[in-house]
């Protein structure tokens, strides 16, 4: 999909400022501190630009690579190598878009793109997101001046302008970018496929600004919780299914689609504002029918039912629940500060019925297997 190629310098590579230590990277006026010199004096020579060549063409290969990362296949490998892209034919004017090193990522970009002229600069955010990783930190302002520096993209451009996600913009003080690199950040639509329309006019609408959540974005996040949680769910839904019955396995692969697959659907729909009381009341709402069945069941004592129908309001719950925070990094449902606020709020209480739950669990198998009820 890539290759590298070394790039000509521009025109502000022959200029170089009087009296200066040939020893030292910054011999060229104008260069800011800690930047890649772009320019020959005195001897000096900077290392030779290298740009990979990407086109806008989403391959099949590309589609499989989509697919794969949807469902958790290889999860941390789908990245490209962090650097400096050009696509089409671009001059040292056209624009720069920075990028997460994510394929999804990389390749919405690059096809949304598909017919201008442009550079990408590609930073290493470990094959993350741009929003998550704008939250860890690795879409970050430290990462952007180091890309920058070692792309040598200061020699590569005569414009001093960055064009990045208006999602990438909690990890980037723009004005440290500024300083230590010289190069201005300027902050583009929500969505990729808005991107020539901001390149054009430099100006995002009201509507490319508003982040949107609609029910297929929110089913796409599905796939890769559902297929972790498979095999957990596997083994206990088999343990409980030997120690009780096939309704009480049921009802733990219940609570575990509930938790992945029912709660990102209805997100919006669920009252309370916290991911944890949200997860609670689906759960309450999964395990309802389940605790019925156990309460009527008429071959069991009447005790046991009753035993059996809270274990599974306490249980299914806090199950549903604990996967449903899973969400919170992927949605814009939450804040950082929020999440944390909600985990010391409820992960106690969770906590709580998750222990008294598996008690009585617990103590129902014992009575089953022991005859002594």
């Amino acid at each position: 999909m890539t290759k590298k190629t070394p790039n000509g310098r521009n025109e502000h590579q022959d200029t170089c400022s009087q009296g200066k230590d040939t020893s030292r990277s910054t011999c060229c006026p104008g260069t800011p501190d800690r930047a890649t010199p772009s320019c020959t004096c005195n001897g000096y020579t900077p290392p030779t630009v290298e740009i990979g060549e990407v086109t806008g063409t989403i391959t099949f290969i590309n589609r499989l690579d989509h697919f794969l990362a949807r469902w958790g296949v290889n999860r941390s490998g789908h990245r490209v190598e962090p650097g400096l892209y050009r696509l089409g034919n671009p001059t040292p004017d056209s624009p720069v878009v920075v990028t997460a090193n994510y394929t999804l990522s990389f390749d919405a970009v690059r096809s949304a793109l598909q017919g201008t002229d442009c550079y990408i600069l590609v930073l290493d955010t470990n094959g993350i997101n741009v929003w998550c990783a704008a939250g860890k930190g690795t879409f970050g302002t430290d990462e952007l001046v180091h890309r920058i520096a070692v792309t040598g993209l200061a020699s590569v451009v005569r414009h001093r302008t960055l064009v990045l996600p208006q999602l990438g913009a909690p990890g980037i003080a723009a004005h440290e970018v500024l300083r230590r690199s010289g190069f201005r950040v300027e902050y583009s639509p929500v969505r990729a496929r808005d991107l020539p329309r901001y390149l054009a006019t430099r100006t995002a609408t009201p509507e490319m600004r508003r982040v949107i959540f609609p029910l297929r974005d929110r089913l796409v996040l599905a796939p890769i919780e559902l297929i972790h949680a498979a095999l957990p769910t596997l083994a206990a839904a088999i343990l409980i299914y030997l120690l009780a019955c096939p309704l009480a396995a049921l009802s733990a692969i219940t609570a575990v689609l509930a938790g992945t697959v029912l709660f990102p659907a209805l997100l919006p729909f669920i009252p309370t504002h916290d991911f944890s009381t949200k997860g609670l009341i689906l759960g309450v709402i999964a395990a309802l029918p389940f605790a019925f069945s156990f309460a009527v069941n008429p071959s069991s004592p009447s005790v046991m039912n009753v035993m059996a129908a809270i274990a599974a309001l306490l249980l299914m719950p806090v199950v549903t629940a604990y996967l449903a925070l899973n969400f919170t990094g992927s949605t814009p449902f939450t804040s950082r500060s929020g999440v944390k606020t909600e985990i010391f709020r409820y992960v106690p209480l969770m906590a709580g019925m998750a222990g008294s739950g598996s008690a009585l669990a617990i103590l129902l198998a014992i009575l089953r297997l022991t005859g002594v009820i």
